[in-house]
């Protein structure tokens, strides 16, 4: 009831209209009066079709630029726009959770409509000042043994899975979303194929994880703007949840796709192209998006203190992990797993790399031993990935390196102990117990 009388009194009796007076390509240039022309605000375009919501994306001169969310057929000069001079806002609720909406907040799955919250949040939120965040939180368990081990995360930390088409990026979240202890998850899928989103629900995250989940998503051939505000309104719910003192595991697939989004808007707006034609605001809008996880700013009232982990997914450009998403993705989160094509294709899932892998919270997380059990660990599959090519081709004598020699017998057990079936979940407990009865008595010493 608290929410429905502040948006009562929220609403302006006023309405504003302006009328297009050009379309080109994915651009409407329009005039009406300058109190309902802000940059981010809404406005909604008469079609054939009925209201099709677009948003002022820039200004020349006079004219505002507006960029629609669906698709203009049929509008011509003078089609009328009525004008929402605020942002857009969103209205989040514990009601959300099991079900999947898209980038209006609005239900997909066919379980009627849903129940809003009393407090409005920005879907364009603004990442708490870094000097009132709290301090990351204790160790997350994530249920698979790979990422416990060698890529171990806090919460409220943020994590990016790098790696190629094909090679178990969706499976991987599906067991994060399953495995890990978090109190809800809040997964945005950007610019899937329609194909998998349903898939992804109904059979991969199952109705196990989909309990304790909200799931934002429009697929590829939404509108650039719609798929930039799917990452938007990710965070968003997650913010909501982080507030109610929840400790929230963010998952979204993919950070790529919501950098092509944002540089075809770029471009549409007369954005020069630079690297590899991405324009300047795909990497003003990388940091400001990725920056809304984390610990939530610090509580005076003793509440709990809610936080957000975030894995974020970089589908890389050819296997190419230099290119310059993941570069810029890299250089501001908090870690990097690497999913290497060529594990995929030996059978090995998940295709984890431990050895490009890194958390840059590892040091501060382990626990008594477990650090030089790590250590010993990633020494013989490093030992042996030196020599794997003369060990394959038969050219390694056994006994000419006692470290070789190590790695050689440690690696089929390694390799057993970092595949895991997609059900299949493993405490922080279990996977250093498993790692350490593998390498034996010499797990600190070598």
């Amino acid at each position: 009831m608290q929410g429905l009388i502040e948006q009562v009194e929220a609403m302006d009796p006023r309405v504003l209209t302006g009328r297009v007076t050009s379309v080109n390509g994915l651009m409407i240039a329009a005039q009406g009066p300058k109190s309902g022309f802000v940059l981010g605000a809404r406005a909604w375009l008469d079609t054939p079709g009925g209201r099709s919501p677009c948003e002022v994306v820039g200004f020349r001169g006079e004219t505002a630029i507006l960029m629609p969310f669906a698709p203009m057929d049929g509008v011509g000069p003078g089609a009328e726009l009525r004008l929402e001079p605020q942002l857009a806002t969103v209205r989040p609720s514990t009601a959300w959770l099991g079900r999947v909406i898209d980038s209006f907040g609005r239900p997909l799955d066919g379980q009627g409509p849903l129940r809003e919250g009393a407090r409005a949040y920005l879907v364009k939120g603004q990442p708490p000042c870094a000097h009132q965040r709290a301090r990351l939180g204790e160790r997350l368990d994530l249920g698979v043994r790979a990422l416990n081990a060698f890529v171990p995360m806090r919460r409220g930390q943020r994590l990016g899975i790098f790696a190629g088409s094909g090679v178990g990026k969706s499976v991987l979240m599906s067991m994060l979303a399953r495995g890990s202890d978090a109190d809800v998850i809040v997964i945005g899928l950007v610019g899937e194929r329609g194909r998998e989103a349903r898939e992804f629900v109904e059979d991969v995250l199952g109705p196990e994880g989909r309990r304790r989940a909200v799931v934002i998503t429009e697929t590829s051939d939404a509108p650039a703007l719609a798929r930039r505000q799917a990452a938007q309104l990710t965070m968003t719910v997650a913010e909501y949840f982080r507030d109610q003192g929840k400790d929230v595991l963010c998952l979204m697939d993919s950070v790529t796709r919501v950098a092509l989004a944002q540089r075809e808007i770029g471009l549409a707006a007369g954005e020069p192209p630079t690297t590899r034609g991405y324009t300047p605001s795909v990497f003003a809008e990388l940091p400001r998006l990725l920056e809304r996880a984390g610990p939530g700013p610090q509580r005076s009232d003793g509440g709990k203190q809610g936080s957000i982990t975030g894995l974020f997914t970089v589908l890389v450009d050819g296997d190419d992990h230099n290119e310059p998403v993941a570069d810029a993705v890299r250089g501001i989160l908090d870690g990097h797993v690497v999913m290497d094509r060529a594990i995929a294709e030996r059978g090995r899932f998940p295709a984890i790399d431990v050895l490009r892998s890194i958390s840059r919270t590892a040091p501060e997380v382990y626990g008594d031993g477990e650090a030089d059990i790590v250590r010993s660990a990633r020494a013989a599959l490093s030992d042996y990935a030196d020599m794997e090519e003369l060990i394959r081709l038969g050219a390694y004598a056994r006994g000419s390196n006692p470290a070789t020699d190590r790695a050689i017998a440690l690696n089929d057990p390694l390799q057993r102990f970092l595949g895991q079936g997609k059900d299949e979940a493993a405490s922080i407990a279990e996977t250093f117990a498993a790692l350490s009865g593998i390498l034996g008595g010499d797990g600190g010493k070598s």
